[in-house]
């Protein structure tokens, strides 16, 4: 039976956890599963939350006419991948993306999303090992995430990876500066690169 964690070093770093023990930890520190593995998130800095509101804001109003919805994080994604169907409290990956587009409502619940959202953004930040990036690249294609954008702050670059018909990434030339970007599935919808990094 799970027992309940109340301070992060009580974590094995050589255990594999779940989502039903993820739910049993009561400390401050932000985590995600990651294969059965728990990793530690750095805290975002002001730059890093600048940049996630500004692109929330785009997208949110946006999506005001939609039926998609977009959130930020903290926000459980519980992503259980083919060929397996795991759900609920058995998933042993369990992230939270600086934002992700849901508009399959039924992959909602209150505690959050289960299954692949349609978008997910990630924010680099110093905290973020070139490790955690390619994993999360591998994971977020494997679990069928149809555009996954990686923002570079101190670039000032937006990178897009669209999921192909094989189910494999390809990479969008690179935006920067003055582009203006779209979202796959959201027609009419386009996003200033300049506004995302506006102070």
């Amino acid at each position: 039976m799970s027992t309940v964690i109340t301070d992060i070093t009580q974590l094995n770093p050589d255990e594999r956890y779940t989502y039903a023990d993820y739910l049993l930890w009561q400390f401050r520190e932000r985590v995600e599963i990651f294969r059965g593995r728990f990793r530690q998130m750095a805290a975002p800095s002001v730059r890093h939350q600048r940049i996630s509101g500004n692109i929330h804001r785009e997208i949110s109003w946006f999506l005001k006419s939609h039926r998609c919805d977009v959130f930020t994080a903290p926000f459980d994604v519980r992503l259980p991948l083919p060929p397996h169907r795991i759900t609920n409290d058995k998933s042993d990956t369990v992230v939270q993306p600086d934002i992700c587009i849901v508009c399959d409502r039924n992959k909602l619940d209150e505690r959050g999303c289960i299954g692949a959202p349609e978008l997910i953004i990630e924010i680099l930040s110093p905290g973020n090992s070139k490790k955690e990036m390619r994993d999360k690249y591998d994971l977020y294609q494997e679990a069928g995430v149809l555009e996954y954008w990686v923002v570079f702050p101190s670039e000032q670059v937006l990178q897009r990876y669209l999921l192909d018909e094989n189910g494999i990434y390809q990479a969008a030339r690179p935006n920067v500066q003055d582009d203006k970007v779209g979202i796959t599935f959201l027609p009419g919808f386009e996003l200033d690169v300049t506004e995302i990094f506006e102070e």
